[in-house]
């Protein structure tokens, strides 16, 4: 029997090993902590409030990660139409990996105030980034090609809470043993830190070469035991041409691809309130509680291990009631949750019940409207966890199997080209009417524009 095109790139019937399916697993463990600790918690507010000191710092960061969204958004189909032209999608993310890991360890050389480096560090950062969200592509295009449809979800959600679970012990890791208390020069362990502190700040700047030391060690089971894609002979030799002549004609045939382009737009939609509601969660509760720093990042990690446990969760809900039906019940979830944050005040919860202001000099989270609000970040984060990772798995058993890293560079296409759109709302309308409550209240139209949108999706495989 001759062997087709679309038998190489058939979804596995079963047949990966588990250590193949730990590779696969390992990879979100190996890029997590990038996301965690450079773009989140640690390096991000270093860079903005040290290294760049003359207050611009902000700024320069918003114009970096910018850059790189409008990067990726451009380019990740046309990875994903070039690894689909070639068949295998080892070699090219060999590529992006090295660059990953040269970018996060250049961000070393932000010493503090060496603005003569900005643009090396801009530069690394913009690199890194990028790297790190097209070779998520090419993984991503990988998992269907590993287990059967009905296991998708729960790869998917399993990867997703061993990535946050990565991104926690991290920061543990760097909290326990590098970075201090500027008061007493020791770490949270009372421990003397691994790296001298002094002027030059090593323990912040260390952030950027141990996240690039830890993906090294930990994307490695992937390259030694995850099988790659495979593609008949002389596929090795295809020109960008022939990846931008693919890529042109599944656009031109879109319509043959109704039910993914509902869904991309579905996802564009709502992964822009996802991202809003955890850009601006932290703001409201600064302005209504007044929390200062270590009251968010403990917020945030109470969110960060949520995410976890509804993602793992609901991976496995995914195979037994379908992706679609995850993401429906965790838009709905996520709208309740939102509304349920914007009906907190510092005196009033659920819009019109009275609870006492926080006092000061309390300890953390004890008066009734910081329990609420914690209790509805909680919601969150649960409902965050398996929205994510079933729109992964989705895509996966919908896309056509010829072109799956393709449409996961589309994927990734939506989730950036609009990036701007949810803060940008809520900015203007903060704005106009002077409240950030009827800011986010804008959250819950792209949730459930979003929703409306995916309710119209088929969840059918669509034809090569």
């Amino acid at each position: 029997m001759t062997t087709t095109v679309a038998d190489e790139y058939a979804p596995a019937r079963g047949k990966t090993s588990l250590p193949g399916l730990f590779g696969w697993v390992m990879f979100d463990w190996s890029t997590q902590p990038f996301y965690t600790l450079v773009t989140t918690f640690l390096f991000a507010p270093y860079f903005s409030n040290v290294f760049v000191n003359d207050g611009r710092g902000a700024a320069w960061w918003g114009y970096a990660m910018g850059l790189a969204a409008i990067i990726v958004a451009i380019c990740s189909p046309l990875i994903g139409a070039m690894a689909d032209a070639r068949g295998r999608i080892k070699p090219l993310s060999a590529v992006f990996c090295v660059a990953f890991v040269i970018g996060q360890a250049l961000l070393w050389y932000a010493e503090p105030g060496a603005l003569d480096r900005l643009w090396l560090i801009v530069g690394a950062l913009i690199v890194a980034t990028c790297c790190a969200e097209f070779v998520t592509v090419l993984n991503n295009s990988l998992m269907p090609r590993l287990v059967p449809q009905d296991q998708l979800g729960r790869l998917s959600g399993t990867g997703w809470a061993v990535g946050y679970i990565g991104g926690l012990v991290s920061l543990i890791l760097l909290a326990a043993f590098v970075l201090i208390n500027p008061e007493t020069g020791k770490t949270i362990l009372g421990l003397d830190p691994l790296i001298a502190n002094d002027a030059s700040r090593p323990g912040d700047r260390f952030v950027g070469p141990f996240c690039g030391l830890w993906f090294a060690i930990f994307v490695m089971p992937f390259f030694l035991f995850t099988p790659d894609a495979t593609a008949p002979q002389g596929r090795d030799k295809v020109s960008i041409g022939d990846a931008l002549r693919s890529l042109g004609e599944t656009i031109r045939n879109v319509g043959h691809y109704r039910d993914i382009a509902l869904f991309l737009v579905a996802y564009l939609l709502f992964i822009d309130g996802l991202l809003a509601i955890f850009t601006f969660g932290g703001i409201y509760a600064a302005s209504t509680f007044g929390w200062q720093s270590l009251m968010l990042a403990r917020f945030g990690l109470i969110l960060t291990v949520a995410g976890g446990v509804g993602a793992f969760l609901g991976g496995f809900l995914d195979d037994r009631i379908g992706s679609k039906r995850v993401i429906v019940g965790a838009l709905v979830l996520l709208m309740i949750a939102s509304l349920g944050v914007i009906s907190i005040d510092q005196t009033h919860v659920l819009f019109g019940i009275e609870v006492a202001m926080p006092e000061t000099g309390r300890s953390l989270f004890n008066s009734a409207g910081e329990v609420v609000y914690i209790a509805f970040g909680v919601l969150i984060g649960l409902a965050s966890g398996p929205l994510q990772s079933a729109s992964r798995s989705l895509l996966g058993r919908m896309a056509p199997s010829e072109h799956m890293s393709e449409f996961y560079g589309l994927f990734a296409f939506s989730g950036k080209v609009s990036a701007f759109a949810a803060p940008l709302t809520i900015g203007l309308i903060t704005d106009l009417t002077g409240s950030l409550r009827l800011g986010m209240a804008s959250i819950l139209a792209f949730l459930g524009i979003g929703l409306v949108v995916m309710l119209a999706v088929r969840t059918v495989r669509a034809p090569n």
